[in-house]
């Protein structure tokens, strides 16, 4: 009997298995969806910011900046948090790099009108014309 090289005797008994089990991927599949299903409401948290409730119809500027100023004076852009020194050096930056249409300014409703005056003002020396306050709506 010749032998083939390369081939073991065992392997010539039993044909090759050509299917795929597919229960370990679905198994697999299942908990990346689990783990994504959890994950997914944290990731989109953001910046607790209680806002003040006005009467006021929505307004949509398309790719605006986000700044947020917080109840203890603390400012972020985006979700990123800055020093008040950085963003006043660092605004004029972006803004140049971004080209933003509008800023959107989250100003807490606990937090000291003279500090979102200010950031106002920065926005403003930026070169940037339409900023808007962003407030909840009142509950009719």
């Amino acid at each position: 009997m010749a032998r083939l090289a390369g081939v073991s005797r065992r392997s010539r008994r039993r044909p090759l298995n050509a299917d795929v089990n597919i229960i370990n991927l679905v198994d697999v599949m299942l908990v990346l969806l689990i783990i994504f299903m959890v994950t997914a409401p944290i990731l989109q948290g953001g910046i607790a910011v209680r806002l003040p409730k006005v009467a006021s119809k929505p307004i949509q500027i398309p790719d605006a900046l986000t700044i947020t100023v917080e109840k203890n004076g603390n400012i972020s852009i985006g979700n990123q948090h800055v020093t008040w020194n950085e963003f006043v050096t660092n605004f004029s930056i972006l803004v140049g790099t971004k080209k933003p249409s509008g800023v959107y300014v989250r100003g807490d409703a606990a937090a000291d009108f003279g500090k979102i005056m200010r950031v106002l003002g920065q926005v403003r020396l930026a070169g940037i014309e339409k900023v808007s306050l962003v407030t909840d709506p009142v509950a009719p």
